[in-house]
């Protein structure tokens, strides 16, 4: 059992060490530890950094991509090196590394696929009032919009099977955290969360620059996934207000029609038929996306296809090669070491 802890990087140069010094050597239930990081267009010396830390493998932007992009990429670079587990933490070393165990436990123990880390928002010293109330709030919506029970939908400390990995698709450019568990919410995947820690704050989060900022593109954000994944009922909600308020004024036209003083109403009538109209035009946009719903469903399927086909390919090469060298060293009477132990030398 393989897991490759990845970190996405931009100008993390100050605080990447810290935060690698503290990623645990071995675990129980894994045989072999690497760690990734993404870095995302740094102008620092943060993979210096790291490649002198010994982090195992580095994706490279050349320009800054956002959270979103170094997501995916680690992801890829994750698996693409045979990984079974892929934890993602940050550079910052906001969370507790000790409890990595603790986050991919229930992945190990066959009950989940995605596991988030839930921290104790309201115990955190540097989290303003307003903040917390705030991160409250936007995990109830994402829990509403995605038909799932994660009381800290925020949190970039989540852990992922190889199999969600391959099914993963973020396509917002701000982050993947909400994106994420609305998807994995709404295709049924098995996700769950745990309690972690967190440690004292080394410098302010970079993903907003204002809480109203940061409100507004998370809502954005969440409005846009779910309306990806339910957009026939995403639509008739936005269909109903306008038809039930035309259908009041039209009954009031019939009112004042049968009382013989429809005369002075016609504007009503043409008001009554246009909410009407739209409400209806709305709906059948709702049933296009359906349709389109329904073919990204299909291309979904497919990518996942193409991705484990090309992944599994890899996975099954590097497999035949560590057995190809430790049946070399057997034959040569070298002493093998456990996987865990190789990968700390």
């Amino acid at each position: 059992m393989k897991l490759i802890i990845q970190i996405p990087c931009y100008n993390e140069a100050e605080t990447l060490e810290i935060a690698l010094n503290d990623l645990p050597r071995t675990l129980e239930g894994i045989d072999e530890i690497e760690y990734l990081i993404i870095n995302d267009g740094s102008s620092d010396n943060t993979v210096e950094v790291a490649q002198k830390w010994g982090v195992h493998h580095v994706v490279n932007f050349k320009q800054n991509k956002g959270l979103a992009k170094g997501f995916m990429a680690g992801l890829d670079g994750c698996l693409r090196n045979g990984a079974d587990i892929i934890v993602n933490t940050d550079a910052d070393n906001q969370y507790c590394a000790e409890d990595i165990q603790k986050l991919i436990q229930p992945i190990l123990d066959g009950q989940a696929d995605m596991v988030i880390g839930e921290r104790p928002i309201d115990q955190t010293e540097h989290f303003s009032f307003l903040k917390k109330k705030l991160q409250h709030f936007g995990s109830w919506v994402v829990r509403k919009a995605s038909n799932t029970d994660i009381p800290d939908a925020p949190s970039g400390f989540r852990a992922f099977s190889r199999e969600a990995a391959m099914h993963i698709n973020v396509v917002n450019d701000y982050t993947y955290t909400l994106e994420t568990i609305v998807q994995a919410g709404r295709e049924k995947m098995a996700i769950t969360s745990v309690p972690v820690r967190t440690n004292a704050e080394l410098r302010p989060s970079r993903l907003f620059h204002s809480i109203w900022g940061y409100v507004k593109k998370s809502m954005l954000t969440i409005l846009r996934a779910y309306m990806m994944y339910k957009p026939l009922k995403s639509f008739t909600y936005l269909a109903v207000m306008p038809v039930l308020i035309g259908l009041m004024i039209g009954f009031r036209f019939l009112f004042y029609m049968a009382m013989g003083q429809s005369g002075g109403h016609v504007q009503s009538l043409i008001l009554a038929c246009t909410l009407i109209i739209i409400g209806f035009l709305t709906f059948m946009i709702g049933l296009l996306a359906d349709v389109i719903a329904a073919n990204r469903k299909l291309l979904q399927d497919t990518q996942y296809h193409a991705r484990k086909t090309e992944y599994d390919a890899i996975y099954l090469q590097m497999k035949v090669e560590k057995e190809a060298v430790k049946t070399y060293r057997l034959i040569n009477g070298e002493e093998v070491k456990p996987l865990a132990e190789a990968g700390e030398a």
